[in-house]
């Protein structure tokens, strides 16, 4: 039953934030964009801080481990963007290679490919396959915990995605000539979620001793995400009418995770 919650997990996850992206990217409703940035970020810091972390906190795993490993997952996705942005400066400098501005090695650039290069499409979907292992593995350690953390933590990556790949779309729609072949490379991408999930679901059952540091490893992730890219993105000088509706829909993110929490309960 619990291979089963993650694999509708993780396939939602993974292929459902991309057909919503589709939706947005391809169906002339980009304009939202930024609402899903707001309301994905307040979605992040919520799983994280409300559910993820006090799940794990609870375990018999000590304080000062964990607080240590949180540190740490922080320190390494910042270090990722670091060589990111490194190697990216670096291929400029030896030309172009066109694989946009991220190519997120643990997915966390979002709608930035305003325009798409016309080379590059599979570093971009090599990256993205990567990420969605990685976040397979996180929903699964989340369902083991719990079952309502994984519905929690599937819809909170499921959020974040999304503007992620809107980004990807435009990029791989440069590349492939049209939308649908577009649609298609990154729904195969996000399938890999679920090949995640299912080694996760062996990987954590054979180390439940290290599952308050896998739901740890997850929140370092969801926070790096909200407040190293998300928030960053939403500071921008704003008339009072957007100013609030930022705000009303990052509010509507944490909302969201309450309203699933309780629900699912």
């Amino acid at each position: 039953m619990t291979l089963l919650a993650i694999l509708v997990g993780t396939v939602a996850a993974g292929v459902g934030s991309v057909w919503l992206a589709a939706l947005m990217a391809f169906a002339m409703l980009a304009r939202f964009t930024q609402h899903m940035l707001s309301m994905a970020a307040g979605a992040l810091m919520a799983t994280a801080f409300m559910h993820l972390l006090p799940e794990a906190f609870e375990s018999e795993a000590g304080a000062h481990e964990l607080f240590a490993m949180l540190l740490g997952g922080l320190v390494f996705f910042f270090l990722l963007d670091k060589a990111e942005l490194w190697h990216h400066g670096h291929e400029h400098n030896h030309g172009p290679v066109g694989h946009g501005d991220h190519a997120h090695h643990h997915g966390h650039g979002h709608a930035h490919h305003e325009h798409g290069p016309r080379s590059g499409g599979w570093a971009v979907l090599a990256g993205d396959s990567v990420h969605a292992f990685g976040d397979g593995i996180l929903i699964a350690s989340a369902f083991l915990a719990d079952m309502r953390l994984g519905v929690i933590t599937s819809l909170a990556v499921l959020a974040h995605e999304v503007p992620h790949h809107i980004g990807d779309l435009v990029v791989l729609r440069a590349t492939s000539g049209t939308s649908r072949a577009a649609l298609i490379k990154v729904s195969l991408a996000g399938t890999v979620t679920a090949l995640g999930g299912v080694v996760g679901y062996f990987l954590v059952t054979q180390l439940q001793d290290y599952l308050p540091f896998f739901l740890v490893a997850a929140s370092s992730s969801f926070v790096y995400v909200a407040l190293a890219d998300l928030i960053p993105q939403l500071q921008k000088k704003l008339g009072f009418r957007d100013t609030v509706a930022q705000v009303a829909w990052l509010m509507a993110g944490i909302a969201l995770v309450t309203l699933v929490s309780s629900l699912a309960h």
